[in-house]
């Protein structure tokens, strides 16, 4: 059995720490500020931001399980604002899900 796929492992947990920060950096705002939109894009990059948090904490507490699922919340918050056009993805279909 190959365990790559079935072990949350902190090289894993690395891979998508890196991931949701490239994507995070690559995103860039579609409204300008002080919008309603503007607005709200910024209450889920918090999100984004704190669930990023979240995870490398849980990794230096050793819980790997919940840093994953940690990292996978802050991506898709990020992944969200660009499906919903509050984020411009960059034609990047690899790292977002375009609309």
């Amino acid at each position: 059995m190959n365990n790559q796929n079935t072990e949350v492992t902190e090289s894993l947990i690395s891979r998508y720490l890196k991931l949701t920060h490239m994507a995070r950096e690559k995103a860039t705002p579609v409204h300008d500020k002080g919008t309603n939109e503007s607005k709200n894009l910024e209450i889920m990059m918090e999100m984004a931001d704190s669930y990023a948090s979240d995870a490398k904490w849980f990794v230096g507490q050793g819980d790997f399980v919940r840093a994953f699922g940690a990292i996978n919340y802050a991506h898709a918050w990020i992944d969200c604002a660009v499906k919903i056009g509050l984020l411009d993805g960059h034609g990047d279909d690899d790292m977002f899900t375009l609309p």
